[in-house]
């Protein structure tokens, strides 16, 4: 496609969408939220949600995650998710070696899990995403990445938290952070992800809401990456046939805690 056709054919979209043929700038908001009023309502529903009303939100997750293979379970408290991962790192082994390991989020949450402590007996050793060096320009920095990067691919499961989940398409959002790489939610065959209840929202309107209104959400912005997963990997491409772990992780177990 050369320049001239490939103009016409933005401008054809362009008019199919219904946008004028003589609009060149693009908006100044990303999510296309012009009037941040009509969301204030959406704003202040998901921040005043009671318990039952937000327990109501978790069972409407596990029902959708179902169809999708992502499995949802609701524990009390820190306590009760780091004894269930201990039993699921006895119960399932690496698919390539021998050695269990784990790489994990640099999290506050994930910290609360104590899984170094939790897995010492079971000698599976837990490796922290988190840098070493100091700044961006630190001569051991590219060692680090390195190191971080090796340790991820030895791991058979891979820890994290995330931003929200919207239960209406049971999709995990997760911003890439320092100490929080991408690579340990797709690398691992085995993705576990520990959220809290109040990180469970309705609906893709609620996410684009929070995204461009919630003022907590403006310091930060929307960062360089935002992953959005939807159950475990999976792929129909060979004779219509599904597939799990083709492209990242064959399995999704996602911790939200009720207390």
């Amino acid at each position: 496609m050369n320049s001239g056709n490939q103009n016409e054919f933005i401008e054809k979209v362009k008019a199919a969408l219904g946008y004028a043929l003589t609009d060149q700038h693009p908006s100044s908001d990303p999510l296309g939220f012009e009037d941040s009023g009509v969301h204030a309502g959406i704003l202040e529903k998901i921040h005043s949600r009671s318990y039952d009303e937000r327990k109501k939100l978790l069972n409407l997750l596990i029902e959708r995650g179902k169809p999708l293979n992502l499995k949802v379970i609701p524990k009390k408290d820190a306590r009760s998710v780091s004894q269930a991962i201990k039993e699921l790192v006895r119960e399932k082994n690496p698919e390539w070696g021998r050695q269990k390991r784990l790489a994990a989020w640099k999290h506050p949450l994930i910290h609360k899990l104590r899984l170094p402590e939790i897995l010492a007996d079971e000698e599976v050793p837990v490796h922290y995403t988190a840098l070493t060096a100091q700044g961006p320009n630190s001569p051991t920095i590219e060692t680090d990445r390195a190191k971080i990067l090796r340790q991820v691919i030895d791991s058979y499961i891979g820890v994290t938290s995330a931003d929200y989940c919207v239960a209406g398409t049971a999709t995990l959002i997760m911003k890439t952070r320092p100490g929080q790489a991408r690579s340990v939610s797709l690398v691992p065959s085995i993705h576990v992800a520990v959220i809290e209840l109040k990180q469970v929202i309705s609906d893709l309107k609620e996410l684009y809401t929070l995204l461009n209104q919630d003022p907590r959400e403006e310091v930060e912005g929307l960062g360089n990456c935002m992953t959005c997963i939807t159950g475990p990997s999976k792929t129909a491409d060979i004779e219509l046939y599904m597939v799990h772990g083709a492209h990242g992780p064959r399995e999704l177990h996602l911790f939200v805690i009720t207390g």
